[in-house]
């Protein structure tokens, strides 16, 4: 899959127009959910797209975990970033993030793994253990079952990793009886892997992750953005590169789609260790 990324990026750098060298460039932050040189595998070929058909040239980052991902959105170092729903409700607080598209057709819900051969069949059986999670503030693979746990009187230590294939790891290895995740990331996940997990437990559906815009991008530059992301779906092309992130498709989006998460009341203490 690499090798056929690569070329893809290539082949789209090429068509990208010559001015872009004296361009500004816009960073597109991602939450890291996956190790690094994964996720440039397939969201680096995705951008080299969208700068293609938009004209706006974007450059992937991301951050070595969730946390410093959380403290550069807070001081709005990405000029557009695809972030999860409870950090959506938080920084378009301050610095004033703002919903362009999110995945259609798609609600996130959280997750609790064990291994396929595990004696594990309730939640309650993880009372006492150790538990992993990507981060505190992690939504539906962090938060969201920590609080389901502790509404069940279940007292579990939980321990924090840097993303959520460190968690299925981890659980696959048999270093833990349980961690946290989403099906999206599930589904992307190795196959290998993949098959040595079960999920033994969901959340409901919310709204998706978000991708936002930093206050301080121009009108014209966030129209042409989130009109190139919402049309991918009708191009062979981009129809391909949605499928390197696991996207089926992308609808515009606005503030008030996060109101169901607001409604939750997440409190800050929710989201801590």
């Amino acid at each position: 899959m690499k090798s056929i990324n690569t070329l893809i990026l290539g082949f789209l750098l090429i068509l990208a127009p010559s001015a872009w060298a004296a361009e500004k460039v816009y960073t597109f932050g991602v939450v890291p959910q996956q190790a690094a040189s994964e996720m440039e595998e397939t969201w680096a070929p995705f951008l080299a797209w969208v700068s293609a058909k938009s004209g706006v040239k974007l450059r992937f980052e991301t951050a070595p975990d969730i946390p410093t991902f959380e403290k550069r959105l807070g001081q709005g170092k990405y000029d557009i970033a695809y972030m999860n729903p409870y950090h959506y409700t938080v920084f378009h607080k301050k610095p004033g993030y703002e919903a362009l598209a999110k995945e259609k057709d798609r609600k996130i819900k959280g997750i609790l793994v064990v291994r396929k051969d595990s004696s594990i069949k309730d939640i309650r059986d993880l009372n006492g253990a150790t538990l992993v999670f990507p981060a505190p503030a992690a939504f539906a693979a962090s938060i969201l079952p920590r609080v389901a746990l502790r509404k069940e009187g279940i007292a579990f230590t939980p321990k924090f990793v840097t993303s959520h294939d460190s968690v299925y790891l981890i659980v696959a290895r048999g270093q833990h009886p349980a961690g946290g995740g989403i099906v999206r990331t599930l589904e992307m996940l190795d196959p290998a892997v993949q098959g040595e997990l079960r999920v033994l437990w969901s959340t409901p559906g919310y709204t998706s992750h978000a991708i936002a815009g930093n206050p301080r991008l121009t009108k014209a530059i966030a129209i042409k953005l989130r009109d190139t992301l919402v049309g991918m779906g009708d191009d062979p092309v981009g129809r391909k590169m949605l499928s390197l992130i696991g996207f089926r498709g992308m609808d515009p989006a606005r503030d008030s789609d996060w109101d169901d998460i607001r409604q939750l009341h997440i409190t800050e203490q929710d989201t801590l260790e």
